[in-house]
Formats: C-alpha cells, sequence, structure tokens
C-alpha cells in the first residue's frame, strides 16, 4: 500500500495560515498598522477602498527595510522581533509571529515600496498569490508603504462570505481606533473612498480619545491613575450618568495592545455597582502597564486574548482603582453650599406619588336644609348669638362618626390603592394590567404587549410604505456618539425617517434630530437609538422582510406604555379597540401572550371549597 501523507505545497499551507490570521479586512488593517508602528513610524496614513475589498494602503515614515528583508518579510516564520523561544515571554513590539504578511501576500495582490534613511534607492516587491512577479529598486520616500488589493481573490469561498460594505468598514474604522488610542503620540490618517475620517495628530491620550469619540465625550470622562508592584493603571472612566446600552465605549489595553479580557471587565462594571441602572454599561478607555514576563499575549492568532500570570490580583487593583476614582469623582461635585431643608424627605421621595382626589356630593344644595347635606348640618347649626356659634360644635366627635361623612383612613373598600376606580367597565390594575368585563367573565391584558403589538403593526406598515408622521421640535435634539454609531444611524436614515424621524445633520460624532414620531417622547430617543444601533451592531445578515421587522419591534418596545403608568378610561378603551384590530391581538412582537381570559366556571369554581 503506498503513502498517503504528503508535505502540503508552500502556497496551499499559506491560504491555511490566512485562515487563521486574516479574516477580513480588517484583520489585514490591524497587521499593517501594527508593522508601522514597530517601524518606529511618526506619521501612518490608511487608505481603503470599497471597505478593503479593492485596497488597502498602509503609508509610514519608519525606518524602512533593506532590499533582502522585504522579500524577507514575506516568507513564513520569518521576523525581526525575536530570535528565540524565550524571548515569546518578553515581547515588546507588535507583530512577532512572522505569519501576517505571508498570510496576507497568500489571498491578495501585494505591492510594498520601501526605503531605509541611509540607502540611495528603495526596493518595490510585487507578490500575487505568494508569487513574486516583480522585484527591482525604485525611488521611494524614507518608510515603507504597503497595498494590499483584491482580498480573497483566489479564494472565493472566503470573499463570498464577507458582510457588506457597512459592515466591514465598521469593523476596519474600530481596528483603527484601537490602535490610534494605544498610540497617541504617533500622527494618524484616515481616509475611505477618497474622503478624510479621520486626521488625528499626535497628542496625550486625553486628546486623542476626544478626537476619536468626539469633543462631547470630554466632559463624560474621569481620570484614573494608580501605581502598584504589579500593574500601572492609567486612563479615563466615563462618569455614570452617560452609562449607556450600548458596548461600544469599552477599551482595554495592555501595554499598548489592545485586548478583551471579561474577567477584567468585570473588575470595572462591579465598580459601578449601584451607581448604573438596570441594563446600562459603563464607559472606559484603561491603559495597563504589567511586566511584558506576566502576560503571555501569545494564545490567540489575533493576539487579542491575552493571559495574566495573577489575574486576580490584577480584577482586584483595577476594582479598586476604579471605584476610587469614582469617589473622588462624586466629593468634588458635592454642592456643599447647597440649602438641605429644600430637600425632598427620603422617606417621601420613595414613596409612591398619588394624585388627589376630588369627591362631590350630587345631592347638596345649600339652600336646602333637606337630604344627605342636612344630616350634616344638624350638627353644626347653633343660634347665631355670636360669632364663636359659628363654630361651635365643630368638636364633636359625631361629625366624624356620622352615617355620610366618614374618614378615608378608617374606611373601607373593597378596591385597595393597587386598583385604580374609575367608574366603569374596565380598570387598571396595579398600573400593569387592564381588566374588563366579558359576559362570560374578565378579560385581563398586559397593558405594555398590548400597546407594543399595536405599535408594532403600525411601524411595520409605515415602513412599508413610507408614511410615518413626524412631530416638529421647537428645538432640535443632538446626540453625541461615536463615529461608527453615528455612521449606523446614517445607513438607517431612511428607515428611521419612514417611521417619523427628522434628522438634520448627520456627520462626525454628532446626530441632529428635528422631529420625532408622534408617540415617542423626547427623553425616550437616545434609549431608542442605543437599542437600534447595538441591535445593528450583533445583527447577523438577514432579508430585508426580516429587517424591517426588527426595526419596528425595537421601536415598538421603546414607545409603548410601560408598566407603572397609569391610564385613564379613554387610554384604556383605545389599547382594548386597536389591539383587537391587529392581525396578531394574542402575541406581542417577542412572542409573549398578550392578554388572559377567566370565565365565570373558572371563577365559580374557586369558590367550591
Amino acid at each position: 500500500m503506498s503513502d498517503i501523507i504528503r508535505l502540503l505545497p508552500d502556497h496551499v499551507a499559506n491560504q491555511i495560515a490566512a485562515g487563521e490570521v486574516v479574516q477580513r479586512p480588517a484583520s489585514v488593517v490591524k497587521e499593517l498598522l501594527e508593522n508601522a508602528i514597530d517601524a518606529d513610524a511618526r506619521e501612518i496614513s490608511l487608505i481603503v477602498k470599497d471597505s478593503g475589498k479593492t485596497l488597502i494602503q498602509v503609508i509610514d515614515d519608519g525606518k524602512g527595510m533593506s532590499t533582502m528583508d522585504a522579500r524577507m518579510a514575506f516568507e513564513r516564520h520569518a521576523t525581526s522581533k525575536i530570535q528565540s523561544a524565550d524571548e515569546l515571554f518578553n515581547l515588546s513590539t507588535k507583530g512577532f509571529r512572522g505569519e501576517a504578511l505571508a498570510s496576507v501576500a497568500a489571498v491578495s495582490h501585494v505591492t510594498i515600496k520601501t526605503k531605509r534613511p541611509e540607502d540611495d534607492l528603495g526596493t518595490t516587491i510585487s507578490i500575487e498569490g505568494s508569487k513574486v512577479i516583480a522585484q527591482e529598486p525604485a525611488v521611494a520616500p524614507v518608510g515603507t508603504t504597503v497595498s494590499v488589493r483584491n482580498l480573497f481573490y483566489n479564494v472565493p469561498a472566503r470573499r463570498k462570505f464577507l458582510k457588506s460594505d457597512n459592515v466591514e468598514l465598521r469593523n476596519v474604522t474600530n481596528e483603527f481606533h484601537r490602535v490610534a488610542l494605544a498610540h497617541p503620540k504617533i500622527h494618524f490618517k484616515f481616509s475611505h473612498n477618497g474622503s478624510d475620517l479621520f486626521n488625528l495628530p499626535a497628542g496625550t491620550y486625553r486628546q486623542r480619545i476626544v478626537n476619536v469619540m468626539g469633543h462631547k465625550v470630554d466632559d463624560k470622562l474621569v481620570e484614573i491613575k494608580e501605581e502598584t508592584e504589579l500593574l500601572n493603571i492609567h486612563g479615563y472612566i466615563g462618569k455614570p450618568e452617560y452609562a449607556r446600552k450600548t458596548k461600544g465605549l469599552q477599551y482595554f489595553f495592555v501595554n499598548d495592545r489592545f485586548i478583551k479580557h471579561s474577567y477584567l471587565h468585570h473588575a470595572v462594571s462591579s465598580a459601578f455597582e449601584g451607581l448604573l441602572s438596570q441594563g446600562s454599561n459603563p464607559s472606559y478607555f484603561l491603559f495597563l502597564d504589567v511586566p511584558p514576563d506576566s502576560v503571555d499575549i501569545n494564545i490567540h492568532p489575533t493576539k487579542t486574548e491575552v493571559k495574566f500570570e495573577d489575574e486576580h490580583s490584577l480584577y482586584a487593583i483595577i476594582r479598586a482603582s476604579v471605584k476610587h476614582a469614582l469617589g473622588q469623582f462624586t466629593i468634588n461635585t458635592i454642592d456643599f453650599q447647597k440649602d438641605t431643608e429644600l430637600d425632598v424627605p427620603y422617606e417621601v421621595s420613595r414613596s409612591a406619588i398619588k394624585s388627589p382626589r376630588i369627591e362631590v356630593d350630587p345631592d347638596f344644595n345649600p339652600f336646602n336644609d333637606t337630604g344627605s347635606s342636612r344630616k350634616v348640618h344638624q350638627h353644626i347649626q347653633k343660634p347665631a348669638g355670636s360669632w364663636e356659634s359659628l363654630y361651635a360644635g365643630l368638636d364633636d366627635t359625631s361629625v366624624l362618626h356620622d352615617e355620610t361623612v366618614t374618614s378615608p383612613r378608617n374606611s373601607t373598600s373593597l378596591f385597595n390603592d393597587d386598583v385604580e376606580q374609575t367608574g366603569s367597565s374596565i380598570f387598571q390594575l396595579q398600573r400593569k394590567f387592564i381588566i374588563s368585563t366579558l359576559q362570560s367573565g374578565l378579560l385581563v391584558i398586559n397593558q405594555h404587549r398590548a400597546h407594543e403589538r399595536v405599535l408594532y403593526e403600525q411601524l411595520l406598515r409605515q415602513l412599508t410604505v413610507q408614511n410615518g408622521v413626524s412631530q416638529q421640535l421647537l428645538f432640535p435634539v443632538k446626540i453625541n456618539r461615536s463615529p461608527d454609531e453615528v455612521d449606523i444611524v446614517k445607513q438607517l436614515q431612511s428607515q428611521l425617517e419612514s417611521v417619523g424621524f427628522l434628522f438634520g445633520i448627520i456627520e462626525n460624532n454628532v446626530i441632529e434630530i428635528q422631529g420625532l414620531p408622534l408617540d415617542l417622547k423626547e427623553p425616550q430617543v437616545e434609549p431608542l437609538l442605543d437599542v437600534v444601533i447595538k441591535s445593528e451592531q450583533e445583527q447577523v445578515p438577514q432579508q430585508q422582510d426580516a429587517q424591517l421587522q426588527r426595526m419596528a419591534a425595537q421601536l415598538a418596545g421603546q414607545m409603548a406604555i410601560k408598566t407603572g403608568e397609569q391610564l385613564r378610561v379613554e387610554q384604556m378603551q383605545q389599547v382594548i379597540d386597536e389591539l383587537f384590530a391587529c392581525e396578531e391581538p394574542a402575541l406581542s412582537p417577542a412572542g409573549k401572550k398578550v392578554f388572559i381570559t377567566i370565565t365565570g366556571d373558572t371563577l365559580s369554581s374557586k369558590f367550591d371549597h
């Protein structure tokens, strides 16, 4: 029997390796930017076309490469960063595997032009699918320019699974942010299809965060700085009141390398315990400096997952540092000149607010001594001999026990405070359920889910026929978000306008809203946009119908009547009427039960025991 195990050809091995290192255009951007940083560049430009599918070009002014180095850089496991296995545990550079450029060249057309300061001429090399097509001397500035064209041209299956241009550009932008935030002393530029997206001059960490995320972020940052034997931590955390539903502004950097670490993220989140509402996420830009030999960054090809030698101690330090920074911020914001006598007492502020009730006796007639009013007046009518007689008898306790006038505290009723009495066959229970009588029994409706179903079907029709009605705002609302989140809103602009939104400026870091759907209140706008953005960031590719249904469900969930909201009889009746005019009244958009019926037989069975 002949041998069946053979060595793979180099170009096949490179394509397999590329599957680990090069997953999408953003992967190429990350590797090329990190190589430019390792070359001690002071200015780096990223040029992208068609979200990286057509062109990814990185230009740096670093130290360049010799002719031999430029050729060797595209060989597998060729690197200038390490010489022995021991150095894997004491790394201070970015690219050290020696696989990135070889993997990129295996699935694209690559051209590199490079020159060292001491050389008169530079070198140009062209590679297609791991094969060197040309190599020749060239006039070039000091530094290196790498151009990657037609990514995955020879692996159509990989290219087919790339997402839309908007999604891929978002991933490229995220990688650019991660690298740029970690190196504020380097001047970064980024352009896409000829348009300049970012121009980030060298500066401090705070300046870089503000330039990337927008100027309004500056007022929301609290500085954090701690130095210990195990860890030096510096950076910024977001003020609790600016926490959002999305997780976009959460960045961990270890030795100037972006990482993802759920355990350390929990340390930050736990420090915010009690300061954030449910579902809100803290924002942070934290830079950790640890000894290189205490962290292993070689456990994953993307190098975003790392392993620390003493994670438990780092957890405690990070949590304590964030708590300390929050404590300092809280102390600095206390108003010691405030008149505490004007504060609402705690027990009052925590109690439920009840609307005052006005009770009117329809039979009362001040000119008639008969009827119900006479029973009250007979206790207080005295001979009008003096003005004191007008008040005589008011201390008579019999008034309080009269069969007509009773004290609210001592009165009993079939309804307690959880039941809103309306004098109608419809009433509200616990400000959560709408109860209505039927011939066969009772109808119990979940008010939030019912209104959610009504709005869902209305919004879905508006998204389909583009006929949403808007309410114009007297003063436009301006919301500050990161550029990639603003880009998501810009992509969804036509769909949001079809349900009633009116937009002004949508660019850079600002979303200006000039009009809202009729059922949407102004305080709901920002949380609603956060939900839409988060869903779009986490979505998988869907057909148009499914995408519209998802958006309608998100909008309806935010706009619907909430549990705890008191309704008038007319409002409850309207919800009932509109619910049973829906195509699917029994289920909410999430598939949950909207109402139940309780028959008379069911009630009778409760009294059989």
